[in-house]
């Protein structure tokens, strides 16, 4: 499949910032089941805009500038996917797998959290996969799909006791489970075409991944109760959101802050609708 893809965050400051700093995973790679044809940054000003790879391997751009009231950034491209399966080949893999082990703020188990876990394992037994599968089963289940009630600082824990969430709360809720049923999990940031027809969408898409032996690394997106297709573009992974976030940084001075962000996600060539 070749998807277009737009991805569009604009900040205004009032009064203006004094200066920024940005740090930007935008930018897809390519690896097996997914090409970039093409792909480019822009920014509504003149800003110094230096690429590099994180440790994860993820493609970065670090955006400086001094006083200004707002600022668009503006990513783009083309994307040929094929479907694995949700199997993963042909990554940057720079660490073990158990590095995914590790549990951070927003991916810690609770209790109850735990306990999921350990009723699932028990079921599947030596059968990861199917351990995997029926977690995403469990979360369909438990979870409903909502906007409101979470935000960015939202924790696994937090956001598994309200029962609702989006899909950063549904992979990390994943992770968490993941991790503490000794599976080995990372967070993805990307994109996903929706299979409804509808492009336009509020922000970009998240999903897990987890390490399965004599598979390696399979994709799993909760939040649609289904493995990675090639409806899904990879752009950055990290322990949890706050190492795949598509935008991270700070400002200098200024006030009050608003932030904007538009994505449309299509199939090339396809009439699409908003």
């Amino acid at each position: 499949m070749r998807l277009k893809i737009a991805h569009t965050t604009t900040y205004r400051y009032e009064p203006p910032a004094t200066g920024i700093i940005q740090i930007l995973r935008m930018t897809p790679g390519s690896h097996d089941g997914q090409y970039v044809a093409d792909w480019r940054i822009d920014t509504s000003t003149d800003t110094r805009l230096d690429s590099h790879e994180d440790a994860f391997g993820n493609i970065t751009h670090v955006l400086t500038h001094g006083a200004l009231s707002d600022l668009t950034v503006t990513v783009e491209g083309l994307v040929e996917t094929q479907d694995t399966g949700g199997v993963l080949r042909g990554t940057i893999e720079r660490f073990p797998p158990s590095l995914f082990l590790r549990a951070t703020p927003l991916t810690t188990a609770d209790a109850a959290i735990a306990e999921l876990a350990r009723d699932l394992r028990r079921a599947a037994g030596d059968d990861t996969l199917g351990f995997l599968h029926a977690l995403l089963g469990r979360l369909a289940a438990h979870m409903t799909f909502d906007t409101d009630p979470t935000h960015a600082g939202t924790s696994a824990t937090d956001a598994f006791a309200l029962g609702r969430g989006v899909c950063q709360d549904y992979a990390h809720i994943f992770i968490a489970c993941a991790r503490s049923a000794g599976v080995p999990a990372r967070y993805v940031s990307g994109h996903f075409m929706r299979a409804d027809g509808m492009t336009a969408q509020e922000a970009g898409h998240a999903w897990a991944e987890a390490f399965v032996d004599g598979l390696g690394w399979v994709g799993f997106d909760p939040a649609n109760g289904i493995c990675t297709t090639d409806a899904h573009v990879r752009v950055a992974i990290g322990l949890d959101y706050l190492g795949a976030a598509p935008v991270r940084g700070t400002r200098y001075g200024g006030g009050r802050e608003s932030l904007e962000v538009a994505v449309h996600v299509d199939q090339a060539g396809r009439q699409s609708q908003s």
